[in-house]
């Protein structure tokens, strides 16, 4: 990879940036069905949070928050799931709602990034909601430089009113994503990527 630089750039910085960019390259999602222990520790959550809100937010209105799973309160959050399973499918197997119970122990730490995108006289709620959608990019690409494996996912359970009241959400806040945090069970694959020239049209006026 060439990267071109104006001249008095510094080595260490021309390193760091060649880091940062081969990085944002190679960033590939771990299967949250294959993470195990490890999570990240205490330390590095807070990192990662702080890093996670450094995204643009027009207004500073700070349209997203967090909900952190992990210990024991996965397991709890997994009886909220598997009862809400068994409200919604009384015909389905016990194997069935066993999986939805175990959505949360699939790794160490789930985080849920919370939308709280409200009407602005300004700022249009899609773009609050654009922002809470890089909160969860930014943990992504902050969790995979830490060398911990991530996936960001929704699921049924992202979009249940019933669950989402369980989980503290208020009615007009949304689920962006719950983000996976754990060690990879495994090396991780990567899957076939666009080619960016395909989906580029050059506007010519």
């Amino acid at each position: 990879m060439e990267i071109r630089l104006n001249d008095g750039v510094a080595d260490d910085e021309l390193n760091d940036i060649s880091t940062t960019l081969r990085l944002l390259e190679t960033r590939r999602s771990a299967s949250a069905k294959a993470m195990t222990a490890p999570g990240p520790s205490r330390d590095q959550m807070a990192q990662l949070l702080r890093i996670a809100v450094r995204v643009p937010d027009h207004g500073k209105l700070m349209p997203w928050r967090f909900i952190v799973f992990e210990g024991t309160a996965r397991d709890a959050a997994g009886d909220v799931l598997a009862a809400r399973w068994r409200e919604l499918y009384p015909d389905h197997s016990q194997a069935m709602v066993d999986e939805q119970r175990g959505m949360f122990a699939r790794a160490p730490i789930v985080v849920c990034v919370v939308s709280t995108a409200r009407e602005h006289v300004k700022i249009p709620i899609w773009e609050q909601q654009l922002s809470a959608g890089a909160v969860c990019q930014n943990l992504l690409i902050a969790a995979t430089a830490m060398g911990i494996g991530c996936q960001w996912i929704t699921g049924w359970y992202a979009f249940d009113e019933a669950v989402l009241a369980r989980f503290g959400l208020a009615r007009d806040e949304q689920v962006a994503g719950f983000v996976y945090l754990g060690t990879p069970d495994g090396p991780v694959g990567d899957r076939p990527r666009p080619e960016p020239d395909d989906l580029v049209t050059r506007w010519r006026g």
